[in-house]
């Protein structure tokens, strides 16, 4: 007979693909997790991950075995969430990721409000450039561009933002106001840097022109807006945080773009009591703000 604990220690293992990723996310000792994965196969009496230079890879039972441990580990998340002596407040840490300008501009400020409601639920916020792994269960729950894909994932659109073209007020002064698209063309602009764009939806520029003056490119939309805010260049932002920085003025109010957003969860957790909680408020916060997301004035 295995040891079920062992079973931890094999999803993690499988989910991160090497011995000393997974060993930080477990807490203990590389040694340890090579340990135990040994034992686990010694008991089961099959091999159940290719050993790799470039780390471990499941074998064909190890992928069945997969397919069964999280089947057991979502049934423990159940147990431990909902099977008690007494109802109790949702508690515990949900890491929350998403793009750093809908983070820093928006979800900080809405999670604080959370955190008052729920006090014992801690919420990390995780920015990355790239879409986040929730099936490595690199994070709990995922707000993106575009919809998430990947096996046992829930993804549902949460709803949508708009974006604009903004200048300085110093800017305009030396350079400017373009009114036709012809106009727009011949200005310096701020950027993305585009070889390192992991997420196409984020080069929005590109949905009103491909520039041939960029000035200034980051890959952090807050540099970008600041870049634009002190006079450097033109560029399209969001709605949510253009509106919060006075140095910024609107250009071409006809000229709009709009991007969805989705939240993301794997399924073996959506339904834990402080995850099921983050994303009820999530989802609300989305439909009572669709104003603030979509307009400017």
């Amino acid at each position: 007979m295995f040891d079920w604990n062992d079973l931890k220690f094999f999803l993690e293992l499988a989910r991160q693909g090497r011995l000393m990723p997974a060993a930080r996310r477990l807490k203990v000792d590389h040694t340890t997790v090579s340990r135990r994965i040994s034992e686990l196969e010694r008991d089961l009496g099959i091999k159940i991950f290719d050993r790799k230079p470039n780390g471990f890879v499941l074998t064909e039972d190890g992928h069945k075995l997969y397919q069964e441990a999280e089947k057991i580990e979502g049934a423990a998340l159940v147990i431990s969430e909902d099977f008690r002596a007494t109802p109790a407040e949702p508690s515990g840490r949900v890491r929350l990721t998403s793009m750093e300008g809908i983070a820093a501009f928006y979800l900080a400020e809405k999670l604080i409000q959370f955190n008052e409601k729920h006090p014992g639920v801690v919420v990390e916020l995780v920015t990355e450039r790239h879409l986040i792994n929730l099936t490595k269960r690199e994070a709990d729950v995922c707000i993106s561009f575009v919809p998430l894909v990947g096996p046992k994932l829930s993804v549902k659109k949460a709803g949508e933002f708009k974006l604009g073209l903004f200048a300085s007020s110093r800017y305009i002064v030396e350079r400017g106001t373009p009114a036709t698209m012809e106009e727009l063309k011949r200005h310096d602009f701020i950027d993305y840097v585009d070889d390192l764009v992991a997420i196409q939806p984020v080069q929005w520029l590109h949905d009103v022109l491909v520039p041939e003056s960029v000035v200034f490119r980051s890959t952090s939309m807050a540099a970008q807006q600041n870049a634009i805010a002190v006079g450097r260049g033109i560029g399209l932002l969001p709605f949510f945080s253009a509106k919060r920085d006075p140095r910024l003025v609107r250009l071409m109010k006809d000229v709009v773009v709009t991007r969805s957003l989705y939240i993301s969860v794997h399924e073996d957790i959506e339904y834990m009591g402080r995850v099921r909680t983050l994303l009820r408020f999530l989802h609300e916060i989305f439909k009572t703000d669709r104003a603030y997301l979509n307009d400017f004035e």
